[in-house]
């Protein structure tokens, strides 16, 4: 066949995109496995972090069995449904969800001096694009223990910051339930007040469409775990 032909030229095209296609596929499935587990350790990680434990890099999942005794998803009165795994719950689906119709993840944790603590997720939007994390509460389904938030594109050094010690801190101490009323904590502008007396974090200055967005997360996210909370806040008092 003549080399300077269009026909060679062409069939010569289609074995090359054959041939780097079928060894693109082949690579892909061969690493599909430690890419999932790559996933899973990330998700891992961030779960301990709301509840302030930093694993090293090769102890993520080791450290994750160890402090997360136990997970399980409950409905909006706050009843476990059985046959569903906590970590495999899609929380960005089901955020978009009715409150009576989600599925939501909890997980136990234990921490080296005993104590318990109980981790739920947090998925909404930002400026940019999705932000999501973990909060960790106190056995008095009152009290926030620590926090965790990420992003997948906020704007460095404006809403990024949500990702930082310096916004999730604020958190810890915090109080869901005041004067008897269930209360999500508010995001708000530093110097502001909420209107309605909820406990409150300043959001990140120069970052107000992110801040709120985290506000929003947290309404929606935290709410329809309200009876789960309210149990636990019964169970610590007996």
């Amino acid at each position: 066949m003549n080399k300077q032909s269009n026909t060679y030229t062409i069939i010569y095209i289609i074995i090359l995109v054959v041939v780097v296609g079928t060894a693109l596929a082949a690579t892909s499935l061969a690493l599909r496995d430690r890419q999932q587990e790559n996933i899973n350790a990330d998700k891992m990680s961030q779960i301990l972090a709301a509840a302030l434990i930093t694993p090293d890099k090769g102890a993520i999942v080791e450290e994750f069995g160890k402090y997360i005794t136990d997970q399980y998803v409950v409905n909006a009165q706050g009843d476990k449904i059985d046959g569903v795994k906590a970590f495999d719950v899609n929380v960005a689906e089901e955020s978009k969800k009715p409150d009576d119709r989600r599925e939501l993840p909890v997980f136990v944790c234990t921490t080296a001096d005993g104590a318990v603590k109980y981790i739920v997720p947090v998925y909404g939007a930002g400026l940019w694009g999705p932000i999501w994390g973990y909060v960790a509460f106190d056995a008095d389904g009152s009290t926030i223990y620590g926090a965790y938030f990420a992003h997948q594109g906020e704007t460095p050094g404006l809403g990024a910051e949500i990702e930082k010690p310096a916004f999730s801190n604020q958190f810890e101490g915090k109080q869901v339930f005041k004067d008897g009323r269930f209360r999500p904590i508010a995001v708000v502008k530093a110097g502001q007040l909420p209107l309605d007396g909820e406990d409150y974090v300043n959001g990140i200055s120069g970052g107000t469409i992110t801040s709120k967005g985290v506000g929003s997360m947290l309404d929606n996210c935290l709410t329809p775990y309200k009876r789960f909370l309210q149990s636990l806040a019964e169970s610590a008092q007996e």
